[in-house]
């Protein structure tokens, strides 16, 4: 590259102001050295300070970490402050706090608890599940689960397939355990047995699969007849509820007149046992004058058959009313039998 004279002597004006005349070459290597030793430094405090902030990291109280080094797991940690080694190991944080799905159609469950949510026709129409003698019902339930193994939970599947599974096997479960049940069953009183059914059979389900997740809990949310047979549905219930209405009122009356019974066919017991008691000693009183009597009989026959003659008609006239008695010996008299005793003689 070809200079001009005027240039040379401007790059020399520019180099006599930068360096001085009487430059000394031992300056120039102690500050060269104290420049390089300032960048070391600045450049090891860069690198503690990129180590320290890319080491370390934060688990909150929901959450737990997992320690990957060179791509394996390493170790698990919980909630608090934490370090890695930066570009050998990698932390995974897990979210361990409890989930919850609504199904059959899959959502976050954001409603209140007894708070029902609407639902369409379609909706229902995929809610149908058959019960066990061959009828249907409108099923919405909720999955309470949570990540119990975060290294299972790590090394199986993402989150989403984690969620597609609990659905499978959900889904799976309830249309098993509904279809043992009729539909009376499910409409009524076995909810909470279906709910403890089913809940008992996806922990296990799940427990196969290694997924490093776990159902905490399992509720039935609307347990309805189709929309079609509703009507029906609200009579058979007036009715069931008619007829437990009357049951309980033949039960409280029943308990009412079974003691009331009880006391009186005790008392009449009571009664046969003292009249039976009376008559047996009575029985045995007669029973010893009869033998007295045959005692005394033996030692004086004519006398005792006499006071016994005597004795019996005693007994016979004092009831029989006025008596007249006429002296067969009498003689010269006409015998005559007064009819009206109150009447005055002549």
């Amino acid at each position: 590259m070809n200079l001009h004279a005027s240039d040379a002597s401007h790059i020399c004006k520019l180099l006599e102001q930068v360096v001085p005349q009487n430059f000394d070459p031992d300056e120039i290597r102690q500050a060269t050295r104290q420049v390089l030793s300032t960048g070391i430094i600045a450049m090891a405090a860069m690198l503690v300070i990129y180590v320290v902030w890319s080491g370390v990291y934060t688990v909150r109280e929901y959450e737990r970490a997992v320690v990957l080094r060179f791509g394996r797991y390493h170790s698990e940690v919980g909630p608090g402050l934490h370090f890695k080694l930066p570009w050998i190991d990698r932390r995974v944080l897990i979210d361990t706090s409890e989930r919850s799905l609504r199904l059959p159609s899959g959502t976050q469950d954001t409603s209140t608890r007894g708070q029902q949510m609407k639902i369409n026709k379609m909706e229902e129409e995929q809610s149908l599940i058959l019960t066990g003698d061959l009828f249907a019902a409108v099923v919405e339930w909720t999955v309470i689960w949570r990540v119990t193994d975060p290294q299972e939970y790590v090394f199986s599947i993402n989150e989403r397939q984690v969620e597609d599974t609990i659905l499978a096997v959900a889904r799976s479960t309830m249309h098993r355990v509904v279809g043992d049940y009729s539909a009376d069953e499910i409409l009524t009183g076995k909810r909470n047995e279906i709910a403890a059914a089913a809940l008992e059979e996806m922990t296990a389900q799940l427990a196969v699969y290694q997924c490093g997740v776990s159902v905490v809990d399992l509720q039935l949310q609307r347990v309805t007849p189709p929309e079609r047979v509703r009507p029906a549905f609200d009579d058979v219930n007036a009715s069931i509820q008619q007829r437990d209405q009357l049951v309980n009122e033949a039960r409280r009356e029943r308990n009412k007149m079974i003691p009331t019974a009880m006391a009186n066919s005790d008392k009449l017991i009571r009664e046969a046992e003292g009249y039976a008691a009376r008559r047996r000693a009575e029985a045995a009183g007669e029973i010893a004058a009869l033998l007295s009597k045959y005692e005394s009989y033996k030692e004086a026959p004519e006398v005792t058959r006499q006071r016994m003659y005597l004795e019996s008609m005693e007994r016979v006239l004092s009831t029989s009313g006025p008596k007249t008695i006429l002296d067969s010996d009498l003689k010269g008299l006409l015998p005559m039998l007064n009819l009206n005793p109150t009447a005055t003689a002549p």
